[in-house]
């Protein structure tokens, strides 16, 4: 029990702390909940009684203002999801979240009531149906842009690079891309720098529309220059080379990902 409920108990009269105790009996609720829904309804038990049973029960989340790290790791035991699980990603997407970690309480509840969820065990059951929902190109794209605004630093208008690597490695994962590792081991030795908007945008639509084996890239193309410069980059390191064993290895790397995924990025 933290500190803060401790102290808040204490500093009640009997009264209270016998409605306290008359709530949590008959509810089964926590201490927590049910200080805060006695509280939300002037400590009218009958009132407090209406605010647990006609809300949607959330459990605890519901009567939070913001829910931090802390409350997102308890989220995601009461889900039985890992928190780098991508699907939380896809659980942000949804609630329009702002900000990496957290949510404020119209974001989750607003997102929640968006989903049709109205209590811990439906959310339970929804998130298969949000896994589905990166296989679909458009809320892929949709998800994919989301995260750069959702993953970057209040207030700074680029994505810290081990952030974007991090993002890159999770949603690629997903929507499989070849080149993914080369492209986070040329940031990492020759960028070392925050990524902009602009290439984070750009890179989705370079790896949907441009072969892995870079046989339709065009040079003279409007890619970002930091595009231009991993071309270069994996021509000078032999990774590309369209005349030997090497492209036709990644070639067959290609082809086995196609045959092992039908939904990978044409």
């Amino acid at each position: 029990m933290s500190s803060v409920m401790i102290e808040d108990r204490n500093k009640l009269g009997r009264g209270h702390r016998d409605k306290v105790q008359q709530f949590m009996t008959i509810t089964g609720a926590s201490e927590k909940v049910a200080l805060q829904a006695l509280k939300a309804s002037d400590w009218h038990l009958e009132g407090a009684f209406d605010v647990f049973y006609n809300q949607p029960q959330y459990g605890f989340y519901q009567y939070a203002d913001m829910i931090l790290a802390d409350g997102i790791s308890i989220l995601c035991n009461d889900l039985q999801v890992d928190p780098q699980d991508i699907v939380m990603l896809v659980v942000s997407w949804h609630m329009k979240a702002a900000t990496m970690c957290e949510f404020s309480k119209q974001e989750f509840i607003g997102g929640l009531q968006s989903l049709g969820i109205d209590s811990l065990e439906k959310f339970r059951e929804r998130i298969p149906f949000m896994r589905t929902e990166l296989k679909d190109e458009q809320k892929f794209r949709e998800i994919y842009n989301f995260a750069f605004s959702w993953a970057k630093e209040k207030g700074q208008k680029s994505l810290a690079l081990d952030t974007a690597i991090g993002m890159w490695q999770l949603l690629f994962a997903e929507k499989q891309w070849p080149l993914v590792d080369h492209w986070c081991q040329f940031l990492q030795a020759r960028h070392n720098k925050a990524i902009s908007r602009d290439t984070w945008s750009q890179l989705l639509e370079f790896a949907r529309t441009v072969d892995p084996a870079l046989s339709n890239y065009d040079a003279e193309g409007a890619w970002p220059y930091l595009i231009d410069e991993f071309v270069e980059y994996l021509t000078e390191n032999g990774i590309i080379q369209k005349d030997n064993s090497a492209f036709l290895a990644l070639k067959q790397l290609v082809l086995n990902s196609l045959l092992g995924d039908r939904q990978i990025l044409a």
